[in-house]
């Protein structure tokens, strides 16, 4: 009896490279200004990226905003792009930044220093699970600017203290900071919503 496991490796190893290569044939269509290969890079990244921005974003508007930008930014810098680590690695570090840009443009900086306006209570409605995804999302959406800058950055991109610190011009004690006033606010609305969904349940017959 033979394995087939040399064989399965060989047909990820194929399709692997067949990904690689067919996205290197994209980029380089691409830098030809060939409009076609630009449409299908854009088809094939902008799913993904669009869900980064979601993260960063007051609203679906302003993500797509984001992402526009992010990808206007992408095209005009592709010959930057040397093959070195993932294609879509670079273009996710693009998006997060342009995504730092578009808040940082707004009340970022008061908040920061501290003269962040909390939100006023919101009603969610009934939402079933406070583990909800698009719930969660709604969540952090919702941080102030400079809470959700660094609760992203730091829970969901993954970058330490210090590098967020050299990201948004900060200290990297007022990171750790906001990513702590960001988790407590979570947390307090996550109370409330299971608050409200506990006396919903109890008034149901």
């Amino acid at each position: 009896m033979h394995s087939t496991g040399n064989k399965n490796n060989t047909n990820v190893l194929y399709f692997t490279e067949g990904v690689i290569m067919d996205e290197r044939q994209l980029i380089k269509g691409c830098l030809e200004n060939r409009k076609e290969d630009q449409k299908e890079l854009f088809r094939r990244f902008s799913g993904k990226m669009l869900s980064v921005c979601r993260r960063y974003a007051r609203h679906e508007m302003e993500a797509e905003d984001m992402l526009q930008d992010a990808f206007v930014k992408m095209f005009k810098n592709l010959d930057a792009y040397k093959g070195n680590g993932s294609f879509e690695g670079w273009l996710r570090r693009i998006t997060i930044n342009t995504a730092i840009k578009h808040c940082q443009r707004k009340s970022f900086s008061n908040e920061l220093l501290g003269y962040e306006k909390l939100p006023d209570n919101r009603y969610y409605g009934n939402t079933g699970s406070p583990l909800d995804e698009d719930f969660l999302l709604q969540l952090v959406s919702d941080l102030p600017d400079g809470y959700r800058l660094v609760f992203n950055l730091y829970a969901i991109e993954g970058f330490s203290h210090a590098e967020i610190a050299e990201m948004l011009d900060i200290t990297a004690s007022t990171s750790r900071s906001q990513l702590v006033k960001a988790r407590r606010l979570l947390q307090m609305r996550l109370a409330e919503v299971e608050d409200f969904n506990a006396r919903t349940n109890r008034m149901v017959p």
